[in-house]
């Protein structure tokens, strides 16, 4: 499915969100979808195993990765 789709209500939209007998080419559609997003807007991901003593730790460092990443690219896209 490409470009616009009408829908006629609120459910039928919602339906359309969810793929639940997905083909060779929704797989590739989302393949394309990701390596679009790379380019827009390329992550780095630390190296290395990392050890937590908890959820909560784990959570906060990813947290602090993120916000991160997007103060870096505000930044580059302020520079634009």
């Amino acid at each position: 499915m490409g470009g616009i789709q009408k829908f006629s209500s609120f459910e039928e939209a919602d339906d359309a969100l969810y793929c639940f007998e997905p083909d060779q080419e929704y797989f590739e559609r989302v393949a394309r979808l990701w390596n679009f997003v790379d380019r827009l807007c390329p992550r780095d991901y630390a190296r290395g195993i990392f050890r937590y003593r908890s959820i909560d730790e784990a959570n906060r460092q990813a947290e602090e990765w993120l916000e991160e990443h997007t103060k870096r690219f505000q930044k580059q896209r302020m520079r634009k």
